[in-house]
């Protein structure tokens, strides 16, 4: 079963005077329970892709499918009803709330879908266990190494159990340790609750544990190698 679909999808920006091709017809199919990367230099299009899938942008043509939801015919508040649901994101520049604690910046998404406050807190408490950070509750991000800020991030997406997680450049800021010790964690999840894993990386290590590697070189799909089943 696919959980994400695109059929020749197109995007591109204006820079100053020049208009630059992102995608130029991307056409994917993501079987559900997948562990991929999406992998090529800075401004091949990945993460891109990534946003489109993601609903945070939206292709110039084409068409997108995720969880059966066609995204061109979603509401705005549809579309962020489907973000909330059913996709994680994991992004590089962490986008964790300064003021709020480890703890309540993984509750956060929880608080927002409605869940009760003490499985909210149960549930988070347990994640930062999972991520390594079971002494780190209280602390605000300028209080943690880029490491944990990272950590944060991954236990905020996957605490609410979504259908899908996209993770752009998980692993960027991270010591090799800490990165593989992340990817480890979220191949587990992958393997034990069918969570699809969509990656944007140039990172090695990420192509290395995905079991499906899509080559995105000037907006278009260079190659794709299926590595496991």
């Amino acid at each position: 079963m696919n959980i994400v679909e695109t059929v020749d999808v197109r995007k591109t920006y204006q820079q100053g005077n020049v208009e630059v091709t992102a995608l130029g017809g991307v056409s994917l199919s993501i079987q559900k329970g997948s562990f991929i990367a999406l992998a090529g230099p800075s401004g091949s299009g990945k993460t891109t892709m990534l946003n489109m899938i993601g609903g945070l942008d939206s292709p110039d043509s084409g068409h997108i499918v995720v969880n059966g939801n066609e995204l061109e015919k979603l509401t705005q508040t549809e579309l962020a009803s489907l973000r909330l649901h059913n996709i994680g994101f994991i992004f590089q520049a962490y986008n964790l709330i300064p003021v709020l604690s480890a703890l309540e910046n993984v509750e956060f998404v929880m608080l927002l879908q409605g869940i009760p406050s003490v499985e909210r807190r149960d549930r988070a408490m347990s994640i930062l266990d999972d991520v390594g950070l079971e002494g780190a509750y209280n602390r605000r991000p300028a209080e943690l190494s880029g490491g944990q800020q990272q950590r944060v991030a991954v236990a905020r997406a996957i605490v609410s159990n979504p259908s899908i997680v996209l993770a752009d450049e998980p692993t960027a800021n991270l010591d090799s340790k800490t990165g593989k010790g992340l990817l480890e964690m979220m191949r587990k999840m992958n393997e034990e609750k069918k969570v699809t894993f969509i990656f944007s990386t140039h990172d090695r290590m990420v192509m290395d544990y995905a079991r499906r590697l899509i080559l995105i070189r000037d907006g278009l799909v260079a190659d794709d190698e299926i590595r496991e089943t």
